[in-house]
């Protein structure tokens, strides 16, 4: 069982939606009055992460993950849901997505990456992965997500809200983070770009335009499966952070006109 939130009418459908890797459930918190008269929302903390425990040991986590947040799904009796993840949440939703598409409304995505297709890609990801264990393993947190906000795909970041997450993220234990950053690593993940193509659901992509890699990324994954890629102006990697309000207004609008 995993820790979550639960906002709204239940009587409404149901948004599930999983953060990314650093984060918790209420990193939703600024989008949830304006999902509330169209969903019942569901914030799930990943495994590691917020209240949830720590993933144990063993093979195919990405799967053990998935199994974990539909049993907690089950335990609110909530059969069929629409379901949102960023970033590492939304690569577990694929994964939630290929082993429960019957329990699915839809499925949203935000600056996710479906798969490495290569085993050239895979051992590069699979050595960067394991040099991020080795500091958060032996560095004090906050000198962690210090480095860890320095990447690329953060540089749409302007100081004070670099600063601003980097405090946020420092309630985080090193140890439970450990036992969910190798074991969900895309070095690890399968190659889903077909799965969209599979489910008989609808697929959307939400990226940040200022977000040139994952821009790049969603285009290719739009020409190659059935999946709607739409992009937020002034966002890059965290749409969702970066534009709220924005985020909210094409998530329902897609979400009403797929239920029509």
């Amino acid at each position: 069982m995993l820790a979550l939130s639960c906002h709204g009418d239940s009587r409404k459908p149901a948004l599930v939606m999983l953060h990314g890797f650093l984060g918790s459930k209420n990193d939703w918190d600024t989008l949830i009055s304006d999902l509330l008269p169209h969903f019942y929302c569901i914030c799930i903390d990943l495994p590691g992460h917020g209240q949830s425990p720590v993933l144990a040991p063993g093979s195919s986590a990405f799967e053990r993950v998935a199994d974990a947040i539909q049993t907690t799904l089950n335990s609110l009796s909530i059969e069929r849901y629409h379901l949102l993840g960023y970033s590492l949440g939304g690569r577990i939703a694929l994964h939630v997505a290929q082993a429960y598409p019957d329990n699915l409304l839809s499925l949203s995505l935000e600056s996710s990456h479906p798969g490495l297709q290569t085993l050239a890609e895979r051992q590069v990801r699979a050595r960067n992965d394991h040099s991020w264990s080795e500091k958060l393993s032996s560095v004090p947190i906050e000198s962690f997500l210090s480095q860890w906000y320095q990447q690329g795909v953060f540089a749409e970041l302007t100081e004070s809200k670099r600063q601003a997450l980097i405090l946020k993220r420092s309630n985080n234990s090193s140890e439970a983070l450990l036992t969910v950053f190798e074991s969900t690593s895309l070095a690890k993940q399968e190659d889903l770009w077909q799965l969209p193509g599979q489910l008989q659901l609808p697929c959307h992509y939400f990226v940040g335009k200022d977000d040139s890699k994952f821009s790049a990324l969603a285009s290719r994954w739009a020409s190659l499966a059935d999946i709607q890629v739409h992009e937020i102006a002034d966002a890059g990697h965290n749409v969702h952070l970066a534009s709220p309000t924005l985020f909210c207004r094409q998530l329902i609008k897609h979400l009403i006109e797929d239920a029509q």
